[in-house]
């Protein structure tokens, strides 16, 4: 994290920096350190609390990832599309200006709330319990966060999301998970995005791609798709559902045990 790029203070935890706040800088800044450790901290116990309102309402929430341009949005519209009509679904988008992708996703029936970070080039638990306050929970299926286009910041903050997907498209290039290592072991799937480009842009090689992920030791599985002929598709609907079935079970387990009584 940096002051140059704005990725340390967002206007969800500017709160704990401000003057009289937990994390107040001081003006020498020998506590620089200790105020990013803390920053990080507090965003981990913001994301507890977070996941435990997904937890109680059994929603699957997913944190959608990938440099700009690499397909989230038009995936989300090709997934409302695909599942609109069998499952209840929202989504928390995160761009650094504009609401033009929550607007694309209003468009196709489903509520969208829009965070605009300004200078943060990342989503973190604060922003993300914000937006919260403005979604009903109750009833939904699945929450998508897509986070700001980076594949850097963004794999650094937990948001209280159950699973990580990493979009790397086709014109990104092969070996996007060599130099980005971060972000794909954060991965609990990664898609190879717009692959129907691959018989013009023949140098991507999705066993590269594959191979560079093993090195990193991440077992996450990779699906060939492409959002816009939908080719592939079916593999990520299918680990959506099986994903919703297992928050269910989990839902399920703790409503289940009886109240005033510790779990493991």
């Amino acid at each position: 994290m940096c002051d140059t790029c704005g990725c340390n203070v967002t206007h969800g935890n500017a709160h704990l920096v401000a003057p009289g706040g937990k994390f107040e800088k001081t003006e020498g800044g020998h506590e620089a350190v200790s105020v990013l450790r803390g920053l990080l901290h507090e965003n981990d116990h913001a994301a507890g609390h977070n996941r435990v309102h997904f937890d109680r309402h059994g929603v699957l929430a997913v944190n959608l990832m990938s440099a700009p341009g690499a397909g989230k949005t038009f995936l989300l519209e090709s997934t409302i599309a695909a599942l609109g009509g069998e499952l209840a679904m929202a989504v928390i988008e995160g761009d650094l200006e504009t609401e033009n992708d929550a607007e694309r996703i209003r468009g196709r029936g489903v509520e969208a709330i829009q965070i605009a970070t300004g200078s943060a080039c990342h989503l973190d638990a604060h922003m993300v319990h914000d937006a919260l306050h403005h979604l009903d929970l109750a009833g939904l299926d699945l929450l998508f966060i897509e986070n700001v286009g980076n594949l850097v910041c963004p794999a650094s903050f937990d948001l209280g999301q159950h699973r990580n997907v990493v979009l790397l498209s086709v014109p990104e290039g092969d070996d996007k998970p060599a130099k980005y290592p971060v972000m794909f072991r954060a991965a609990d799937l990664v898609l190879l995005s717009k692959c129907d480009l691959l018989p013009v842009l023949d140098d991507f090689k999705p066993e590269n791609a594959r191979r560079h992920l093993q090195n990193l030791a991440n077992p996450a599985p990779v699906f060939e798709l492409s959002a816009k002929s939908c080719d592939g598709m079916e593999h990520w609907l299918e680990w959506l559902y099986r994903e919703i079935a297992a928050t269910r079970q989990a839902t399920a387990a703790l409503d289940a045990v009886p109240a005033g009584t510790s779990t493991p």
